[in-house]
């Protein structure tokens, strides 16, 4: 399917935007006030309290839940850095078996993308496991990609050629 929304043609590119060339950046920069406060808010997030993994596993199944192909090539690649390739695939298997924190970040992400909310118990186990600021984060970082997966789809952003891709590098706020 061709691109709703254009990205930016190179020679409008900003420096940000020169060193990481992705349709996301390229793509919504078309709204320079919006693209700007939601890299700083993206980027605090990427860059926020909870360790890489539980962001990657909750990134990813959300990408996953909403079908967001983008979503999931760039943070398929991210998440290397801190699950094997095995772990990622399996995060698309509902029978997959997980424990501790991991099936924890899980079990929010489905629960956000089911109901919008958490059960009670839900909720005690992330009191359990995150400070007030994970907690916040943990629900804000789901939340904030539920939202992404829906305007890349949506606008049909082009998934980025994997070849030569690097984790996106000087995101505001990050």
């Amino acid at each position: 399917m061709e691109p709703r929304v254009q990205p930016l043609p190179p020679a409008e590119w900003d420096d940000f935007q020169r060193a990481n060339p992705y349709n996301v950046f390229t793509t919504l920069a078309r709204h320079p006030r919006v693209y700007r406060g939601w890299l700083r808010f993206g980027g605090a997030l990427l860059d926020g309290t909870l360790p890489a993994r539980d962001r990657e596993l909750a990134i990813l199944r959300t990408a996953h839940h909403r079908g967001s192909d983008y979503e999931w090539s760039a943070h398929a690649r991210i998440a290397l850095d801190s699950l094997t390739e095995q772990e990622i695939q399996a995060v698309r298997q509902a029978d997959a078996t997980w424990h501790g924190v991991d099936a924890l970040v899980l079990r929010v992400a489905d629960e956000l993308h089911e109901a919008g909310d958490l059960t009670d118990e839900t909720w005690a186990a992330v009191c359990k496991h995150y400070d007030e600021v994970g907690r916040i984060e943990l629900v804000m970082l789901i939340a904030h990609y539920d939202m992404l997966a829906v305007v890349l789809k949506t606008l049909r952003v082009q998934v980025d050629d994997p070849s030569g891709m690097k984790k996106p590098t000087g995101i505001p706020g990050s």
